[in-house]
């Protein structure tokens, strides 16, 4: 009889033990002593056997995607991450040592947080002075973030004396309701593949091209996916672009090697506008001679280089300049050289959202060269939330683009700046425009030591006839890229070939767009004009000016 009853009241200890007791911790963050109401209050759940760190509106199940929960598992502190990428899809990644690895100074300082006790200790992550608050008052450990998790329940962590989060209350709860948010199947992954997969998913990706090859060849072909032009030296893609808000960057992404060719080479990512009767396209498919001609009686037509009224010429999303043979040219050795093996090129394109918001359009590659093995790319266009807003035009027209795309299918260098009229060209506001600009990308190439890749000029601006800016375009700093030029030669003075300043560009980099404030314009018509003093031909040896100009404003 005594023996049952002892049996029975051992069982209910046992198996019916009260579960430990969670308490929910609510945060305050501040910055410069100003609380920050425009963000969710960080959360913390604790207990003896796990902590749960997230925030206000993940609690109540209204954050926006992607967001993450930490968990920390006792008594191993074994940091669990959850990544909620978007509606049933929830990624975890599991570190046993990070509540371990920061080590901290403790103080003799206290004060009080909410009637606790507490203690503080310093540490130092990535250059920034952290300062932890804690109490043991609770006999807990926990806190805001994985730092100080062994201390005790942390109540406060400063950041550089400006950045404050504390903790506003503390109260006792039943159930913490986590199965209500983790409530899909969750894929394990390593650590870094899941930084990887949270950072993409903060973002909208379009992949344009995966390592195609830009070459010079009779043999190459279009496909379903890709169109090739100009015996390979163009591709082309069709990429439907979704809606862009104001409050979003954009951005390309390219990658580069060489294939074979050993040579610096002039590329650009284009796009095709087909706003009216006649594009850019209909020149790749039936010749550039279908597209009209800009004549400043110099005694050459320049086709497709100037807008009409019943054509838009192809906008440069980015010019870039490949290097001496990055990649297929890294046998060569040179003492303490270590070559880099794919160059990369990212510019911020936001200012064309207008030409590109919810539109289908053909994004297109070129490289000129005349190699069989050529270069290979990947180009990615990637789009960002974001509360920084530098470009605020809400219209885009193409006005001119002389860089010859077309080359290897006839199209002429652009030597029309050999005449002092230079370029010019004629278009048509219907609205009114406040804060127009031009968006400019200028570049000198041709001739040796004489030719204007290596002398600076004055490119000038006019519209409708007044003057309104002239600067030199001109780069001193291409040595710092010597170590994407492998092929590049040396010369007897010690210098690389790489090394030498040119007209607004670098083997190896992206030429950024100058951005030319017009003032306001008026509706009806006007006229823009660019002057460069183009050197003299001398021999075979000539120069030319790439240069491309969209009108940029707010109607």
């Amino acid at each position: 009889m005594y023996t049952r009853i002892i049996f029975c009241f051992l069982s209910v200890f046992l198996f019916c033990a009260v579960p430990a007791q969670t308490y929910e911790i609510r945060y305050v963050s501040s910055y410069n002593g100003k609380v920050q109401t425009d963000q969710p209050s960080p959360v913390i759940w604790v207990n003896e056997k796990e902590n749960f760190i997230l925030n206000t509106t993940i609690k109540e199940q209204k954050s926006t995607y992607p967001f993450e929960i930490i968990k920390i598992e006792k008594p191993s502190n074994t940091v669990i991450s959850y990544a909620f990428l978007k509606p049933e899809n929830i990624i975890s990644s599991s570190d046993p040592q990070s509540v371990g690895k920061q080590a901290f100074e403790l103080t003799d300082e206290t004060k009080k947080i909410l009637g606790y006790s507490c203690k503080k200790a310093i540490t130092k992550v990535n250059s920034n002075t952290i300062e932890i608050w804690y109490t043991q008052d609770l006999k807990l450990k926990g806190g805001p973030s994985v730092l100080g998790q062994d201390l005790g329940l942390v109540l406060e962590v400063e950041r550089n004396k400006n950045s404050l989060i504390t903790a506003a209350s503390i109260k006792k709860i039943k159930n913490t309701g986590i199965d209500k948010i983790i409530n899909a199947p969750v894929q394990s992954t390593d650590q870094l593949g899941y930084k990887d997969l949270l950072w993409k998913s903060r973002f909208t990706t379009l992949n344009v091209f995966d390592q195609e090859i830009i070459n010079f060849s009779d043999t190459s072909r279009s496909d379903a996916t890709i169109k090739r032009y100009a015996n390979g030296t163009i591709i082309l893609k069709k990429i439907s672009f979704p809606a862009i808000t104001e409050g979003e960057n954009i951005f390309a992404e390219l990658k580069q090697q060489s294939n074979g060719d050993a040579y610096d080479r002039t590329g650009t990512v284009f796009f095709i506008p087909q706003d009216k009767t006649l594009s850019f396209f209909d020149g790749l498919e039936k010749g550039a001679k279908v597209l009209p001609a800009f004549d400043n009686g110099n005694g050459k037509l320049y086709y497709g280089v100037t807008a009409t009224d019943h054509y838009s010429p192809a906008v440069e999303m980015m010019r870039f300049f490949t290097p001496f043979g990055i990649q297929h040219f890294n046998h060569i050795q040179l003492k303490n050289k270590n070559w880099h093996t794919v160059n990369p090129y990212r510019q911020d394109i936001t200012e064309l959202k207008p030409f590109l918001s919810g539109k289908e359009l053909w994004i297109g590659a070129f490289i000129g060269n005349y190699d069989k093995g050529g270069h290979k790319i990947s180009l990615e266009i990637t789009i960002h939330k974001s509360d920084q807003a530098v470009h605020k035009n809400n219209m885009a027209v193409p006005l001119f683009n002389t860089l010859n795309i077309m080359e290897m299918a006839g199209q002429d260098y652009s030597t029309m700046f050999n005449r002092e009229n230079g370029l010019w060209v004629d278009f048509t506001v219907k609205k009114d425009i406040k804060n127009a600009r031009l968006r400019y990308i200028t570049t000198g190439h041709g001739g040796w030591e004489n030719g204007d890749e290596f002398v600076p000029k004055i490119n000038s601006v006019s519209l409708d006839g007044k003057a309104i800016f002239s600067f030199i375009p001109w780069r001193t700093d291409c040595g710092s890229y010597r170590l994407y030029n492998p092929a590049s030669g040396n010369f007897q003075d010690g210098l690389s070939s790489s090394d030498l300043s040119r007209s607004n560009w670098c083997p190896g980099t992206v030429t950024n767009p100058d951005f030319i404030p017009l003032g306001d314009l008026k509706a009806g018509k006007h006229t823009i004009q660019i002057k460069i003093p183009l050197a003299p031909t001398e021999g075979t040896s000539f120069s030319s000016w790439n240069v491309s100009g969209v009108l940029l404003g707010t109607e």
